[in-house]
């Protein structure tokens, strides 16, 4: 196992979320593999009452891209699920990125920006009631359904991830030259 890049590492510590389990879990998927690029999200949600955090990295390697997820315990518990995922980047289909500018015709103002990449391990599906045009119909027309792939999405806004944003729209874009 090499040692981490000190960005990688410092991007990891300012994220104040477990850095040691962090690096580990990077440490541990990376093996021997050179860092050529990489990105770190951490992005607290909150269910009813409680806050959950979770932490995301992403790195490029000369042939893969490490995905590792740290996720925080449910229900005021003090654990931690630590993953990582390995994807040959010749099995990636698709790298999309989404930006929204709010000043679009100087091509500035950044508000948010999305990363999608796809290599078909997952799929969601939106499921809603079918109907039918008569509006007196009262037949239960079962459910119609978008089926969409769905991987990984990384999304940062520059109000909540500061120039993380910028970041993800850089890595984003060198992913893209490499699949492309």
């Amino acid at each position: 196992m090499n040692s981490l890049p000190p960005a990688l590492l410092a991007e990891i510590a300012e994220c104040g979320f477990y850095p040691s389990l962090v690096a580990e879990t990077v440490a541990l998927g990376l093996g021997d593999r050179e860092v050529l690029d990489h990105l770190v999200q951490h992005e607290a949600t909150f269910a009813g009452h409680e806050l959950h955090r979770h932490l995301t990295v992403l790195i490029r390697t000369a042939r893969q891209l490490l995905i590792c997820h740290i996720d925080e315990g449910e229900g005021g518990r003090a654990d931690a699920v630590a993953t990582t995922e390995i994807v040959a980047l010749r099995a990636i289909d698709s790298v999309v990125l989404t930006r929204s500018l709010a000043q679009p015709e100087r091509r500035e103002g950044l508000t948010e920006a999305w990363l999608s990449i796809v290599w078909g391990a997952a799929r969601r599906i939106d499921l809603g009631p079918a109907g039918c045009e008569d509006p007196a119909c009262e037949a239960d027309h079962g459910y119609t359904g978008v089926l969409q792939p769905d991987d990984i999405t990384v999304r940062m806004s520059p109000q909540a991830d500061g120039d993380n944003a910028r970041r993800l729209v850089a890595f984003a874009t060198r992913l893209q030259a490499e699949i492309g």
